[in-house]
């Protein structure tokens, strides 16, 4: 996270599935950022938030079933709120491997998600980039690679 922060000067965060949110577990903050929704510890809402995408997409149509029941919440205009286009987006997120969010959180807020796998290939937590540029999504490819490595760190420590 360390090294994808120094290298975008943008916000990093890594979060997890908590019930029918992405919980924020860690984050490394840049200063002249776009202003975050939620901190460490705060949750994100699945279908709005490139974290959420990509843990949503893994994990499943029971949970897909459980968020888009009740209706899917509008923060800004372009937030996903029909369940049929939030499907169209999660099987793109299957399909590329990550999750591209433009302004579905807050305005001028653009985020690139990738997941980060178990030592079985199960998705476990979404890495993240969030800025304030239009053109954050050109960051896709070093988040995929920090993602990636995470992931195989892990899979190295579960081997001790």
């Amino acid at each position: 996270m360390e090294d994808l922060h120094s290298a975008t000067q943008q916000h990093v965060q890594l979060a997890v599935l908590d019930g029918t949110d992405a919980l924020v577990v860690e984050r490394i903050s840049a200063t002249r950022a776009v202003p975050l929704v939620a901190g460490v510890g705060g949750r994100l809402p699945l279908h709005a938030s490139a974290v959420g995408q990509v843990l949503l997409a893994h994990a499943g149509e029971e949970l897909f079933t459980v968020v888009v029941r009740d209706g899917l919440a509008g923060f800004t205009p372009r937030t996903i709120t029909d369940p049929a286009a939030l499907r169209v987006a999660l099987a793109e997120c299957r399909r590329t491997g990550a999750a591209i969010v433009r302004e579905e959180m807050s305005p001028d807020a653009y985020s690139v998600a990738a997941p980060v796998t178990d030592s079985k290939g199960r998705v476990v937590a979404a890495l993240s980039v969030v800025g304030a540029d239009a053109r954050t999504h050109l960051l896709l490819p070093a988040v995929l690679l920090a993602g990636r490595g995470i992931s195989r760190g892990m899979r190295s420590g579960a081997e001790r």
